[in-house]
């Protein structure tokens, strides 16, 4: 049974692709707040009955995870986002959102891209390129256990800021409030050529900062990649 939404505020059709930490903990904000949340992983919804249990979220297969949904949200690893169905996103309803939280980490996990180390694409440029619509960059520098422990009302001293990349302002819009919503202020990171300044190893990724701190933070970054992060 999907919780009762005890405050006012719209109900969003949301789809979740990707169930690691920070989808995991997505989903489970987003339901608690209400929202009708599906979900999907590499490994199919079987595999999902665990955290659908836990938070009345809809276990789906890739393929049905943008169904009617007014926000879908892309948690995977990078280097598998050209393997998601070329149709991943049809079904979506008109107008919907997409919001990219995803990394490179080229040693670690995702090999070397070279659309982004010798085109110079940013990340999520690249990612919007596969998936074939306009993308929201959020979340991809906040710690995952953080969405669930450090909420606070607006106006709390101590409520932690996200920097927001997006070149649609309408969509970037849908994505802050929804952030508002989970009890976290925001920032506005300019374009989606913008969003080096919130990639891995600049100042702003993972800061645990109000909104002057990752104003800053963003102002500070500098676009030349870091040696650790080059494949």
């Amino acid at each position: 049974m999907r919780p009762h939404r005890a405050h006012e505020g719209r109900v969003m059709k949301i789809g979740i692709i990707g169930a690691g930490n920070i989808g995991g903990n997505l989903t489970r904000r987003l339901a608690a707040l209400g929202h009708d949340v599906s979900v999907a992983n590499s490994r199919g919804p079987e595999t999902l009955g665990a955290l659908a249990e836990e938070t009345g979220a809809t276990p789906v297969p890739v393929g049905e995870a943008a169904r009617d949904a007014e926000l879908v949200v892309v948690t995977i690893p990078l280097k598998n986002v050209p393997d998601l169905p070329g149709d991943v996103l049809s079904g979506a309803a008109e107008g919907f959102v997409v919001l990219d939280t995803n990394n490179y980490y080229p040693r670690e996990r995702d090999g070397r891209i070279a659309a982004i180390e010798d085109e110079g694409l940013t990340e999520s440029r690249w990612t919007e390129k596969h998936l074939g619509h306009p993308v929201v960059k959020a979340f991809n520098g906040t710690y995952a256990q953080d969405i669930l422990d450090r909420p606070r009302p607006a106006g709390d001293p101590e409520r932690i800021a996200l920097p927001v990349a997006g070149d649609d302002e309408a969509a970037k819009d849908t994505v802050r409030a929804l952030i508002d919503e989970l009890g976290f202020d925001t920032v506005d990171a300019g374009g989606i050529d913008d969003s080096w300044r919130q990639q891995p190893d600049t100042p702003v990724y993972g800061l645990r900062g109000g909104v002057d701190a990752v104003t800053k933070a963003l102002a500070e970054a500098s676009p030349e990649r870091p040696a650790a992060f080059r494949g």
